[in-house]
């Protein structure tokens, strides 16, 4: 009798272990136009922030496009980003949901409307309420929501610049990065950082980037790159231990009067980005949205 009791145990333990195993390779397919999405069932939590650059880069006026307007582009992105988190959603059994979906704004602005839209972005799903219809309206509801926040800017015409430096020194670890999840902060910004609040210089290190600081350091020659490295040209770090946050910036425009202001604007964010220790980063240029939408869903859907 003991020895069919425990051979059953041993059976049971077996069986067990072969349905985890069945379960850590089960594989989703989604056919798209491009390719084809591969997911394991077994998905991280993801938690994704978005931050945007609300400064004059926006402005349709003062920088034209006539292919598409550089805004227009943002929220084509925005729409990428969400879209690819539903999908994430979707294919994850309800049980394991516990991910997160918030957008970020700095300064705040003093519309107290737009602060409240901001906000209503600021999405938890879990099992309780990962019903398929909440999650199929936050494409919507970010696509509205954007909109609004965009025109908002655009019309108002005051734009102060972004202080993407002084998020990453004082709110990225307590706004973007949670214990046992797939963090990823999104950054849509034209690659230069200025803020009347954050103009700090020491040595050659400062905490912003514009065309004409460029200019002025000289860095518009083929040794662009040697200068850099031999005057210690960068931004000054905000943080040292970003190891479990993912960084995507998105929406570099170069001033084009600069042959390498491109190369130069990538390799400040890239040496910034891995002073902070940041492990797995992307810089890409102003795209249209069709042809960064597979770069947005690669990284977020393929972990």
């Amino acid at each position: 009798m003991m020895k069919q009791s425990l051979s059953l145990l041993v059976l049971i333990i077996l069986f067990s272990c072969k349905e985890d195993k069945k379960e850590e390779t089960t594989i989703i397919e989604e056919v798209s136009t491009h390719n084809v999405v591969k997911l394991s069932s077994k998905r991280p939590n993801l938690n994704i922030s978005i931050l945007l650059d609300l400064s004059d880069r926006i402005n349709p006026e003062k920088y034209p496009n006539s292919a598409m307007e550089y805004f227009e582009r943002d929220l084509g992105y925005i729409h990428s980003i969400v879209e690819s988190f539903e999908f994430h959603l979707r294919n994850k059994r309800s049980i394991k949901i516990n991910d997160h979906i918030q957008l970020y704004i700095d300064p705040e602005p003093a519309d107290k409307s737009i602060n409240e839209k901001i906000m209503s972005l600021n999405l938890t799903f879990t099992k309780d309420n990962a019903k398929k219809s909440y999650i199929e309206n936050t494409s919507n509801l970010y696509d509205s929501i954007s909109r609004q926040i965009y025109h908002s800017a655009i019309k108002d015409n005051n734009y102060v610049g972004s202080n993407i430096w002084g998020f990453f020194k004082s709110n990225v670890r307590d706004f973007c990065i949670e214990e046992n999840h797939r963090n990823i902060l999104i950054v849509l910004t034209d690659g230069y950082l200025y803020h009347k609040e954050s103009i700090i210089k020491e040595g050659n290190l400062t905490s912003y980037l514009r065309p004409q600081d460029i200019r002025r350091f000289k860095l518009t020659k083929s040794d662009w790159k040697e200068k850099i490295q031999s005057k210690k040209y960068g931004f000054l770090s905000t943080q040292n231990d970003l190891k479990d946050l993912e960084i995507m910036v998105l929406g570099v425009n170069p001033d084009p009067k600069n042959p390498y202001e491109q190369d130069v604007i990538i390799e400040y964010w890239s040496n910034w980005l891995k002073k902070m220790n940041v492990k797995n980063y992307e810089i890409k240029t102003a795209l249209l949205p069709a042809n960064m939408n597979e770069i947005i869903r690669e990284h977020i859907l393929n972990e």
